[in-house]
């Protein structure tokens, strides 16, 4: 499914003349930014393979191969998600 970020949707809101107050509007951001920040935290972790302090010590020679199924889908979507991190950071400036 397709993510449109609460900032995005208060913009839509905003032309339309029902915006929200500016001191809402920044708290729905830094809240947008909490949690945008979380799940990338947590899709960087479920990405790492061989990483730590005993990777050093194991054979070095790995294979390069492409990522294919749900490691992809893991990979654009955080991608996706820091872009919108991103995003979310220079409205927060802009508004603040």
């Amino acid at each position: 499914p397709y993510f449109l970020p609460l900032s995005f949707l208060w913009y839509i809101l905003s032309l339309s003349g029902s915006a929200p107050p500016k001191n809402n509007m920044i708290a729905i951001l830094k809240t947008t930014q909490v949690i945008i920040s979380v799940i990338i935290v947590c899709l960087i972790l479920i990405q790492t393979k061989n990483a730590g302090l005993s990777s050093g010590i194991k054979n070095s020679f790995t294979a390069y191969r492409s990522l294919r199924g749900v490691e992809k889908a893991v990979f654009i979507l955080t991608a996706v998600l820091g872009v919108l991190l991103v995003a979310n950071s220079f409205l927060l400036i802009k508004l603040s």
